[in-house]
């Protein structure tokens, strides 16, 4: 198995709308649901490439509908990409592509344009996938907890937000129906122990969310599955 020799072309810059057409995409951001095999070719009888950890991301070219296999874009360490092969049902496929090179539209102040803002910081945020979990942290790339890494990538588009996720909650404009998420919104979750709101994240979009996560260890997604929407008490936009 050539371990040492290819790697998973992880995350270079990602785009979440607009700015995409700035840069080649690369293929769609993915992530895994288990410890999966990377195939040189699309069957379970070819070489391995690489056997990708559970919830590692990747880069993926999504197959058509009913064919087994997604492809990987791959990199080379002696240069140059190549493609491997992912059986579908191990891999989610998230709502952001993977492209070269992005530039932010120009701001014009108008209500679509910061709709796109929040989106693009949204997007933003999984550039920092890995970065561990700090309590009390503010450095985005050394260590972080979530309402500090909210109150960042929101900062960058101009929103002032209070330190604590329960402080957050109270800012910008409730949604209170799951179907009128849109990306870039803020999420707030209640936490039984401490008896008030007391995780946050960002919403991606097809029901994903970016946060820094104590119990992942650091900046993730998820999906905002049952066990997340028990204890979602509100959304900010």
């Amino acid at each position: 198995m050539l371990k040492r020799g290819f790697i998973a072309l992880v995350l270079v810059v990602v785009a979440g709308l607009a700015g995409a057409q700035n840069g080649k995409v690369l293929g769609q951001l993915g992530q895994t649901l288990e410890k999966s095999k990377i195939y040189k070719s699309p069957s379970s009888k070819a070489s391995v490439y690489y056997t990708a950890k559970q919830y590692e991301y990747l880069v993926v070219k999504p197959a058509k509908s009913g064919a087994r296999y997604h492809t990987v874009v791959m990199k080379s360490t002696r240069g140059g990409l190549l493609s491997g092969y992912i059986r579908t049902e191990n891999v989610a496929l998230l709502p952001q592509q993977v492209v070269t090179s992005a530039k932010a539209p120009a701001s014009t102040g108008t209500s679509a344009t910061r709709g796109g803002d929040r989106a693009a910081a949204a997007a933003k945020g999984l550039n920092y996938i890995g970065t561990p979990y700090v309590w009390g942290g503010n450095d985005i790339t050394g260590g972080i907890d979530c309402s500090a890494f909210v109150k960042k990538l929101m900062g960058e588009i101009g929103m002032n937000l209070p330190r604590t996720a329960a402080e957050q909650a109270k800012v910008g404009t409730p949604i209170t129906r799951l179907e009128e998420l849109q990306p870039g919104d803020r999420l707030y979750f209640w936490e039984k122990k401490r008896n008030t709101i007391g995780h946050t994240g960002i919403y991606l979009g097809n029901g994903y969310f970016v946060h820094s996560s104590r119990g992942r260890n650091g900046v993730a997604t998820d999906v905002l599955s049952e066990k997340w929407r028990r204890i979602l008490v509100a959304a900010r936009r």
